[in-house]
């Protein structure tokens, strides 16, 4: 795996595996256990690939006999009607890992192929697409990686590695400046955003030392005037309301990061089916 993020595959793939096959694949019960197949999954649509290592591990764990030759790889784009990879071995644990191997598939490539259609929608503006916690539950380090695979790049990964000082933590706290204070005093080494929603927070923001400021539904009159005045001051990150549709027009004010959940909570599967051979 090539990319930065280390996601527990053997330990998604088990969970996976346990849910699936329970006490035993009744149906494949019905195949001679000597049978031998061979088989190609094909991706029915334009995407981009992500999801290789959980796909081979699902296999792997399956029976380490079965074989898997990959014509693609995690972030390549592929074309409707493409082979991606092929497959040989006992016919019982290819049966019975075929839906937990495509479920990965198909949903990581999804994030993949949405996070390459926000990367391609702001290509020249300087802007980068970040992710957000707005994850699958288990499969954050999965949709992250698909993520990267896509193109964007990763926000925090969890509330442990940056601190991001929001509305309710702002209120709790007395203000701005005496969140951003605590959070410098208690962990210097991490990065420090703040969600603001109007300009006079983002001035607070800024003063106060954070690195950078979430600007949480502005308009984009507001998000020029923030840039031309905070721009290379403070990280300039907008979010909120974002979609495909707007992405590039935001992008244009010249903020530094857009987020968008939409990466990772609103993919649509990726059409893939296995074929035997």
């Amino acid at each position: 795996m090539s990319l930065s993020l280390r996601p527990d595959v053997p330990r998604d793939v088990r969970r996976a595996l346990r849910e699936d096959l329970g006490t035993g694949d009744c149906t494949a019960e019905l195949v001679n256990e000597d049978t031998q197949l061979q088989t190609r999954v094909i991706c029915r649509e334009r995407a981009v690939l992500s999801g290789q290592p959980w796909f081979d591990e699902t296999f792997r764990q399956l029976d380490e006999r079965i074989g898997i030759t990959w014509n693609a790889k995690d972030g390549e784009e592929l074309e409707p009607e493409q082979p991606v990879c092929r497959l040989e071995g006992p016919a019982r644990p290819i049966l019975s890992g075929e839906r937990t191997a495509l479920n990965f598939l198909q949903t990581l490539s999804a994030t993949a192929t949405l996070a390459r259609r926000y990367s391609d929608a702001v290509a020249g503006t300087g802007a980068v697409i970040l992710d957000t916690r707005k994850t699958i539950p288990g499969l954050r380090l999965a949709q992250k990686y698909a993520v990267r695979c896509g193109g964007a790049e990763n926000h925090r990964i969890g509330l442990f590695d940056a601190i991001l000082i929001k509305e309710n933590h702002i209120a709790a706290a007395g203000s701005v400046s005496a969140a951003v204070d605590a959070a410098r005093h208690l962990h210097p080494d991490l990065l420090l955003e703040v969600e603001v929603e109007t300009p006079e927070q983002l001035e607070e923001a800024c003063r106060a030392g954070a690195q950078r400021a979430l600007l949480d539904n502005f308009s984009l009159e507001a998000l020029r005037a923030a840039v031309g005045r905070y721009k290379g001051k403070i990280g300039l990150e907008a979010s909120g309301g974002i979609s495909l549709e707007t992405v590039r027009s935001i992008a244009a004010t010249g903020v530094d990061y857009i987020s968008s959940g939409d990466l990772t909570k609103n993919v649509r599967a990726i059409d893939y089916s296995m074929r035997f051979v």
